[in-house]
């Protein structure tokens, strides 16, 4: 039943267990409260008396602007990436994180078990960000940089870094990580002492934002769904 859950765009399969444990799942009028409940496409199933309908599956592709939170809601008010996908109407999912003042690739869904498969730390889905930062970094600051640095309580894992563009005292680098930590790219960045002064994120996987204008949004190709689903199966 929580993979149902998950595949009809109610929540994620790991929430769908949640809310199944807590008694507010019910199949046919009856309370399903444990885990393992199979379901055909005759039963009836909903969520705190909800019905809970199949849902055509849609994957979104944002360019996201700085400015935004990568949530449903904020307590403080702030605009959030639902806010610049309205038109899709229906309940999507952000798979992965930017930051309130990053810029780029963002990935939504109404597909819960794939969002959890394509965030989950096994996955290793590799993201490209453009960053601007102070200063020009040495051979030796990138190769710290490469092999993974001490942040806070954790080590990262090997990351790609090079030089693309000079701006005067300071130069644009194109990053490469496979982990999503919290503005771990950042981090990253003023640990070998050139903090960011711009980020944005230009690619996950082989998905490029490309020319996508600022705020704006499309949904994925065929092949570009069929790629993520590859993903999420690794």
């Amino acid at each position: 039943m929580q993979k149902v859950l998950a595949a009809s765009g109610v929540c994620s399969r790991r929430k769908a267990e949640e809310l199944i444990l807590s008694g507010r799942v019910a199949v046919n009028g009856q309370t399903a409260a444990v885990l393992g409940v199979k379901v055909s496409g005759s039963d009836k199933i909903t969520v705190d008396g909800k019905p809970v309908s199949a849902v055509k599956h849609i994957y979104i592709m944002l360019h996201k602007p700085e400015g935004y939170i990568t949530s449903a809601r904020d307590q403080f008010n702030r605009p959030t990436v639902m806010d610049l996908v309205t038109r899709y109407n229906t309940r999507l999912y952000p798979v992965g994180r930017l930051d309130f003042d990053t810029s780029g690739l963002l990935l939504l869904t109404n597909d819960g078990e794939l969002t959890q498969a394509l965030t989950h730390p096994s996955r290793q889905v590799e993201k490209t960000y453009i960053a601007r930062i102070k200063g020009v970094p040495d051979p030796e600051e990138m190769e710290r940089f490469r092999k993974g640095l001490r942040i806070e309580d954790y080590v990262t894992a090997p990351a790609g870094i090079h030089i693309v563009k000079s701006f005067g005292e300071n130069v644009s680098v194109k990053i490469t990580i496979h982990e999503g930590r919290n503005r771990q790219v950042r981090k990253m960045c003023e640990a070998i002492g050139h903090p960011v002064i711009f980020l944005k994120r230009v690619a996950t996987g082989r998905l490029y934002l490309g020319d996508l204008p600022r705020g704006d949004s499309r949904e994925l190709t065929g092949a570009e769904v069929r790629y993520l689903k590859g993903l999420g199966k690794k």
